[in-house]
């Protein structure tokens, strides 16, 4: 056994965010899985602990597109796909020069200014306004979102800034995030073992926690099938804000 698991720092901080990923995935979006590499470095590197998680975040995907399954939306997953893919790639050749604090600062930013944007419509245009898809901003956001998410498993608010505004139904947003952070995290798989970020250790981490996911992704999607659109964007907005100045927060500690 290796010397992580003999911790109990490492279950103090890795299961708790397991959970809170879990929650999550199970229906908010990826906004709250922020949370958990930040949260599993307070016992570990922070690259160790984005390796420990990634297995566990394909586990939680594969059930939280088993659990929407056959509710999503269409178009928005063919207009962000492609872009995806293409942000992995980015994120893949730049791994050696781009740092963690560097994205987190600009996904940070582009959030709280995203969120600020969100609060000025609610005032001028009412709560029900909604934003048409657009296929180029859909590209952009979906570059960003593979980007992000292959740096720092941080895909989630580049994701929402782009789908939170047409306003989907609450349950087909969620399936439509499943499938598309199911693809992106299997994709990420790759250059991870490349990288050699899969040691023994890291993957008997992995595999120790492994089930919490199923159990915490169930019940994130069974609190989103309960949650009427007029609470639950309220409560996603909310979360992505204070994700944002969490990211913030850090990427400043860690820039200086």
């Amino acid at each position: 056994m290796s010397g992580l698991l003999l911790d109990p720092w490492f279950y103090g901080a890795a299961i708790p965010a397991v959970i809170l990923v879990g929650l999550s995935k199970g229906g908010f979006g990826g906004a709250v899985s922020l949370i958990g590499v930040p949260m599993m470095a307070l016992a570990m590197p922070p690259v160790q602990a984005a390796a420990i998680l990634l297995p566990i975040l394909c586990l939680m995907d594969l059930v939280s597109v088993w659990t929407w399954w056959g509710v999503y939306d269409r178009k928005m997953l063919v207009d962000m796909m492609p872009s995806a893919v293409v942000g992995i790639g980015i994120g893949w050749l730049t791994a050696a020069f781009v740092t963690e604090e560097m994205v987190r600062l600009i996904v940070g930013t582009v959030a709280i200014f995203f969120v600020l944007r969100w609060f000025y419509v609610q005032i001028r245009h009412g709560s029900a306004h909604s934003a048409p898809p657009n296929r180029t901003a859909a590209a952009l956001w979906g570059t960003v979102t593979g980007f992000t998410s292959f740096v720092a498993h941080v895909g989630g608010p580049p994701f929402q800034v782009y789908a939170l505004p047409i306003r989907l139904d609450p349950k087909v947003l969620s399936g439509t995030s499943a499938i598309l952070f199911a693809v992106i995290n299997a994709l990420k798989l790759i250059p991870y073992f490349a990288l050699g970020q899969f040691d023994a250790a890291n993957l008997t981490a992995s595999a120790v926690l492994m089930p919490l996911a199923p159990l915490s992704t169930i019940v994130g999607a069974w609190l989103v099938r309960r949650m009427r659109p007029e609470v639950f964007y309220p409560f996603t907005y909310a979360t992505v804000a204070v994700v944002a100045v969490k990211l913030l927060w850090d990427s400043v500690a860690g820039l200086m």
